[in-house]
C-alpha cells in the first residue's frame, strides 16, 4: 500500500476515533465537521481499496455489500452527535447523496456499522475524477417531525 495512502487512513481514522470521543460540544467544528439543526455531523471518506485487505471473517469486508475495488469506489462515513447533550446518535435513519459538479448525484442510505464500541453511518459511492462533489447527508430521528442535512464539499 504506498504510504500516501497509509498516512491518509491513519489521519482518517485517528479523526473518527477522536470524534467518538471528544464531545461535539466541545469540539471544533472543521471541513469535515458541521453542525446543523441540532446534529452535529463528522464525515470521513476512505477510498475502498483500504477495506480490501481485510479476512472474508472481518465485518468490513461484507459491510455495505462489500468493498469491491475501483479507483473511483469510496467509502463515506459519518458520526452524529445530539448539541445539546453530547451524546452520539444511533437511531437515525441516514441518507447521503453525492453529486459531482454538473452531474446527476447518486443517493444511498447510510447503514448503521459498529467502529469499535461507537455506532456510525456508511456506504460506497462511486465518485471518479477530483471533484469537487457535493455530499448531502440527510438525518431523520424517530423523535423529529422533519430532517435535517448537512451538506459538505470534498476534493480528492
Amino acid at each position: 500500500m504506498p504510504e500516501r495512502m497509509v498516512q491518509y487512513l491513519s489521519a482518517v481514522v485517528l479523526s473518527m476515533v477522536l470524534a467518538s470521543w471528544i464531545s461535539p460540544a466541545a469540539a471544533e467544528v472543521g471541513d469535515d465537521s458541521k453542525t446543523v439543526g441540532g446534529i452535529t455531523f463528522y464525515m470521513g471518506i476512505l477510498p475502498s481499496e483500504m477495506v480490501v485487505g481485510h479476512p472474508k471473517e472481518h465485518p468490513e469486508s461484507s459491510m455495505h455489500g462489500g468493498a469491491r475495488v475501483r479507483s473511483s469506489r469510496y467509502h463515506i462515513v459519518v458520526a452524529l452527535f445530539d448539541q445539546a447533550s453530547g451524546r452520539r446518535i444511533t437511531d437515525a435513519e441516514v441518507h447521503a447523496r453525492v453529486t459531482p459538479l454538473g452531474m446527476a448525484g447518486e443517493e444511498k442510505v447510510l447503514e448503521s456499522m459498529p467502529i469499535g464500541e461507537a455506532l456510525s453511518f456508511g456506504n460506497y459511492f462511486t465518485m471518479s475524477g477530483k471533484g469537487p462533489f457535493r455530499i448531502a447527508i440527510r438525518v431523520r430521528r424517530p423523535d423529529a417531525t422533519g430532517q435535517v442535512e448537512a451538506v459538505f464539499e470534498h476534493r480528492h
